[in-house]
């Protein structure tokens, strides 16, 4: 509960402004968001991960930079969308855990309505084995 009045506290001292996500105008950079929403409407999956208080999901990141950066994430997301807790796969076998005091930054970085999520999903105890 601090959290929600210190997040609402922020937002009335920064003055954010607010959009109706069905205006027929959007801000430059949410209209492409709406895009794709309405693309996944219809999918199978759509929203079946919303809802819930915490989620695991196994995510291949494939690198920028070169085949080097290949890994596997294994996480655990809250009910906003952003990271709990985090392994990193590596391909050479090694691990390394990872929680909020080790991100600068922890915004929202998945969409729990996505419907690409669902084949993403993995169990607690696959989490935790790890």
């Amino acid at each position: 509960m601090a959290a929600d009045l210190e997040t609402v506290a922020w937002r009335e001292a920064n003055e954010l402004e607010e959009v109706e996500i069905d205006a027929p105008r959007m801000p430059l950079g949410l209209d492409g968001l709406r895009a794709k929403r309405d693309a996944q409407r219809g999918l199978p999956g759509l929203g079946a991960l919303a809802g819930r208080e915490v989620v695991y999901l196994r995510r291949r990141w494939d690198g920028e930079d070169s085949d080097e950066d290949l890994a596997v994430y294994l996480m655990e997301i809250g009910a906003d969308g952003r990271r709990t807790r985090q392994v990193e796969l590596a391909e050479d076998g090694s691990a390394v855990r990872s929680g909020p005091d080790d991100w600068p930054f922890n915004p929202p970085i998945v969409d729990r309505f996505d419907p690409e999520l669902v084949g993403q999903e993995i169990g607690r105890d696959e989490f935790e084995e790890q």
